[in-house]
């Protein structure tokens, strides 16, 4: 039998590679902060910047009065958080009668619960729909009363922080299903309500805000039938569920284009219903496709909420204006439209970072 040889083969081991993974050079500190001509530029700026605000810290945490018996002690030079503290049930509740203001409090933690509960995708559908339901109807009971020995308030009363969140909920919740349906008619194939579709979105989008809040605070009355009336917190949330619905609506319908039109032919082939097509496919690819905008669209209406003091709606930002109008106290209207601000910062900043959140899980759903 023919031998053959056995031939070996070896390979080198790089240095390198036999001492391990190559250490990753570190870069000098000073090269990153004056490496080139931007990162140079950048660094003075935020140094300048910094220096810029040395005396906002210390006016606003050195040199500020955080507790106090005597109101004449502040407005010596530092912030007087004092008033904050003194002021906080006022500017939380407003006007709501003193006794009663475990009533919005709940309120407040019932929106908490609810949101908590709402977040992860899975806990979507009817359940949490009917679950929401029901929270708002509670909500609206309490702050009402008139009922289990609770005393009536009425909605001239309301106020404060329960007022903002109200009121950008149901705008909000209200003015989904009236922007879908715009969204689906401006994109019909139907002249009428393409036409109407078009007229609604356009004449509102076209419309400043504060003009919108106006005339429904004045014109609306003149509208409605003899007998009828609606208060002015009623009327303010008809004008802000109009105006979320109108912005809302052109962000559908761009998520309706960015759909394949295939995607409703399949559906058609399989003999699902227009409906249902629309609603189980479409609709929901639609959504995920312009989660950004319809975030900066909620976003927005929660910022918007601060203009309805324009119309005499007592909310967050007109208590802490009326709190900083107390003679008492040495006008301490920085400390009152910051403590306010913080508040409207944290709510936008909390769904910014849940949108970014559900954003990236979309994405990852995609590449699976």
């Amino acid at each position: 039998m023919r031998e053959f040889p056995i031939m070996t083969m070896t390979t080198a081991i790089p240095a390198a590679a036999a001492d391990g993974p190559p250490k990753r050079r570190r870069t000098p500190i000073l090269h990153i902060l004056f490496g080139d001509l931007l990162a140079a530029g950048l660094t003075v700026t935020t140094g300048a910047l910094i220096l810029a605000l040395l005396p906002a810290l210390r006016w606003g945490v050195l040199d500020a009065v955080w507790s106090t018996a005597d109101p004449g002690r502040c407005g010596a030079g530092g912030a007087c958080w004092a008033f904050v503290a003194a002021k906080i049930r006022f500017i939380l509740f407003g006007v709501y009668p003193a006794d009663e203001q475990w009533r919005p409090l709940a309120v407040i933690g019932l929106v908490l619960a609810m949101v908590l509960v709402s977040l992860p995708p899975s806990h979507w559908g009817r359940r949490l729909l009917t679950a929401w339901g029901l929270a708002i109807g509670a909500m609206l009971a309490l702050m009402w009363g008139g009922f289990a020995g609770l005393p009536f308030v009425s909605t001239a009363n309301w106020g404060g922080l329960p007022v903002t969140l109200l009121l950008a909920i149901l705008s909000l919740g209200l003015g989904f299903p009236v922007a879908v349906t715009l969204a689906l008619g401006r994109r019909s194939k139907v002249p009428v309500p393409r036409f109407l579709s078009v007229l609604v979105i356009e004449t509102i989008r076209g419309m400043p805000l504060v003009g919108l809040l106006f005339i429904s605070s004045i014109m609306m009355p003149l509208l409605l039938p003899a007998g009828w009336s609606v208060d002015k917190l009623g009327r303010t949330l008809a004008a802000l569920t109009i105006f979320a619905a109108a912005y809302l609506a052109e962000v559908i319908r761009g998520g309706l284009q960015g759909v394949p039109g295939g995607q409703m032919e399949a559906a058609r082939a399989l003999g699902i219903p227009v409906w249902k097509a629309v609603w189980h496919v479409v609709l929901p690819q639609a959504i995920q496709k312009v989660i950004p905008p319809l975030t900066n669209t909620a976003i927005v209406m929660v910022k918007n909420t601060s203009l309805v003091l324009i119309v005499g709606v007592f909310d967050m930002l007109s208590a802490a204006r009326t709190a900083a109008s107390d003679p008492v106290w040495p006008a301490p209207y920085a400390e009152s439209y910051l403590f306010v601000g913080a508040v409207y910062f944290l709510i936008c900043f909390a769904i910014s970072l849940y949108a970014r959140w559900l954003e990236g899980r979309v994405q990852e759903k995609d590449l699976r």
